[in-house]
């Protein structure tokens, strides 16, 4: 039957290319809002005829991801990538030799990775579809590459699919008055999810964080803030170092039960080459809880120091004083605590920390979302979020520690 591969039948409205002469189409999603197939279908737009054999108004697209194998697997083979939209009788071969679609008409697709800009001097293309351009390590020199392979047919055109964040490069693209821009929520495409998986993101995720990863907002960056979106992803890395040493640092609840503060948990490890002042310290996990007992926080805090071999455990005395220490050491006897004290609001003690991060001396790994989001509303006026920064706190006690082996850097002594 014909009827599943008539997209503009089932699609929604920010899945259907825009009216005008655009030149650069960007559908901003949440999660899960169908950007992936509107990338797909778009693409079948450019390259197929009337006919399997006709020609389309594409012959020579550029398919680009944040790496090649999130292309092919996404882009190319994923469950809304260009093989499954395709029907049978128009659906392109893979040539894997040359990271290459074909199509029964002659159309190409060749398939890039943004990590590697390079690889785009030369090529010439008439279309290309770009996905999680926010995303890209190297976005400008990606997409200015491309640019310049942009030159065969009467009127090149790009369709990018992003969740957005807010980077200069996607919000220059997006204020180019060539640029045309559909949004779309997650819950748009409640009909292909799981029932599930809405009910546990929004319970779960709030406030800029959903807004961006959720309603498909582009959230700018607070007016003081200590770290911006920028900063965070400057300061991303996908690979780790090995680590000289490591710690968890504990931000304890003032209150337990199902309405409680989080308990922020945070595990940050430290390269200790050349002089103290060198050294530098790497974000691992995010590994806070809420709405647990004491003795359920202290076995997740335990737990996080076991899965990173850390070497200590630096908890906050100002809530519950001794009592952090007694219910972590229930939960391992021998495990080293050290207990610190706040003489400084949380805005004093995190500035420094902020700093450390503008000179290039710490680092995030993968997965600190929800952290990510508290660190770009605190600022030096207080937190701008609801409730309280509980991972910040966290990962300022855990950089301190990490950076201030032995109280060798005098710097962090009065926080």
């Amino acid at each position: 039957m014909a009827l599943p591969y008539l997209f503009d039948f089932w699609a929604h409205a920010h899945q259907l290319p825009p009216e005008g002469d655009w030149r650069t189409w960007v559908i901003l999603g949440g999660r899960g809002a169908g950007k992936t197939r509107a990338g797909s279908e778009w693409v079948r737009s450019m390259v197929e005829g009337a006919k399997p054999l006709d020609r389309g108004r594409a012959r020579r697209l550029a398919l680009i991801g944040e790496t090649f194998d999130q292309t092919r697997e996404v882009m190319v083979f994923g469950e809304s990538g260009i093989m499954a939209c395709s029907p049978p009788d128009r659906r392109p071969e893979w040539k894997a030799t040359r990271r290459c679609l074909v199509w029964p008409n002659g159309a190409e697709a060749m398939v890039f990775s943004a990590q590697e800009p390079e690889a785009l001097r030369g090529p010439q293309f008439d279309g290309a579809w770009v996905d999680e351009f926010a995303k890209w390590k190297k976005a400008q020199d990606t997409w200015d590459m491309l640019q310049f392979g942009l030159r065969l047919g009467d009127h090149p055109q790009v369709c990018v699919t992003t969740t957005p964040r807010n980077v200069p490069v996607l919000k220059e693209l997006m204020a180019a008055p060539s640029t045309v821009v559909t949004k779309a929520k997650t819950e748009t495409n409640r009909a292909y999810l799981a029932k599930s998986f809405l009910e546990e993101v929004r319970s779960r995720y709030h406030g800029a964080l959903a807004l961006q990863e959720l309603d498909g907002e582009l959230v700018e960056d607070i007016e003081g803030a200590l770290w911006t979106h920028e900063v965070l992803d400057r300061q991303s890395v996908g690979r780790l170092p090995e680590m000289g040493r490591v710690v968890v640092a504990v931000d304890p609840p003032a209150s337990e039960g199902a309405r409680a503060d989080t308990c922020g948990i945070v595990v940050v490890g430290a390269v200790m080459d050349g002089p103290p002042q060198q050294w530098k310290a790497y974000v691992l996990e995010d590994a806070s809880v809420q709405g647990l007992t004491p003795l359920g926080w202290a076995e997740a805090a335990v737990a996080a120091a076991r899965r990173w071999e850390a070497g200590r455990v630096v908890a906050e005395a100002n809530q519950g004083g001794a009592m952090v220490r007694t219910v972590l050491q229930q939960v391992d006897p021998v495990l080293p605590v050290k207990m610190v004290h706040a003489s400084k609001g949380k805005s004093a003690r995190a500035e420094p920390v902020a700093a450390l991060y503008e000179a290039g001396r710490v680092y995030h790994g993968r997965g600190l979302e929800r952290l990510e989001e508290q660190m770009c509303l605190m600022t030096v006026q207080g937190y701008q979020g609801q409730g309280s920064p509980d991972r910040v706190d966290a990962l300022v006690w855990g950089v301190t520690e990490a950076l201030n082996s032995d109280g060798t850097n005098p710097r962090f002594r009065s926080l």
